[in-house]
């Protein structure tokens, strides 16, 4: 072997064992992000020994990606939530659309979303907590069904009818019988979502959360591709089916504002 053939080999291999180590310790990090705190949990999640995978954790700990509470576990650190709060305001659609957002929470005192579409899921972008006191299992970072959802119908409307079908049945899986709530049967959805392309904005009936409604818009950029949306939600004594109808052209509007700013033109 050439003396540059030893030596581009030699070269490779640490390359290699840091990017597997630096793979491995990602991997701890979505363990404890799923909930997996305890030690013997994260090693046998890994498939690394117990010795390997305390001296990952106790680097992570030391260097504040994880937090460690004895005889309890391990929990995320204070530099992912930095990282995280980053990551979110380097997402322009975030930083464009937070304006916006923060004065549709004060005039209707609900709790405002923002997401888009990533791998036929809604991704929760933003969150802005309502005023009245109520708390929803929604969260930045958290994934849900397209067509189970507010923002989803909203992002939906921007979708070739035909996917439509398709993505209705991932949120009504065959079989389901725990009591969830879930979308209406097809021909019912099909119709209601045809009214929202025709009105321009779209609701949840308590088909994500049970007590819960919201009502919702798509946002699009200057190619007039809808890129998110964004919805106001609260709980059924304060979402009867007049005041759903009365928010619907203000988040439309708010939706359409933030467009603009995003390079839409209205036709």
């Amino acid at each position: 072997m050439a003396v540059t053939e030893v030596a581009e080999s030699e070269h490779e291999k640490p390359r290699g064992t840091g990017t597997q180590t630096l793979l491995r310790g990602l991997a701890l990090l979505d363990c404890v992000a799923a909930g997996i705190g305890d030690v013997k949990g994260i090693a046998a999640r890994l498939g690394t020994p117990r010795s390997t995978t305390n001296r990952m954790l106790a680097s992570l700990v030391a260097e504040g990606y994880l937090h460690h509470i004895p005889y309890k576990g391990y929990l995320l650190g204070p530099k992912l939530i930095q990282l995280g709060m980053t990551a979110l305001e380097q997402r322009p659609l975030v930083a464009i659309a937070r304006p916006h957002l923060e004065q549709l929470a004060r005039t209707t005192g609900d709790t405002i979303h923002l997401g888009v579409e990533e791998h036929g899921e809604v991704f929760y972008l933003d969150k802005i907590a309502g005023t009245r006191g109520l708390e929803m299992r929604s969260c930045t970072g958290q994934r849900m069904p397209l067509a189970s959802t507010g923002l989803g119908k909203a992002l939906m409307l921007g979708m070739p009818p035909d996917r439509w079908p398709a993505l209705h049945a991932l949120a009504r899986p065959a079989g389901l019988r725990d009591g969830r709530p879930r979308p209406a049967g097809w021909l019912e959805f099909e119709a209601q979502m045809n009214r929202y392309v025709a009105q321009g904005w779209a609701m949840d009936l308590e088909e994500n959360e049970l007590g819960i409604r919201c009502v919702s818009a798509p946002l699009r950029d200057g190619r007039t591709q809808v890129v998110g949306a964004i919805s106001v939600a609260s709980a059924v004594p304060y979402m009867p089916e007049d005041r759903m109808a009365a928010l619907g052209p203000l988040v439309r509007t708010t939706a359409e504002a933030i467009s603009k700013d995003l390079g839409w033109t209205a036709p």
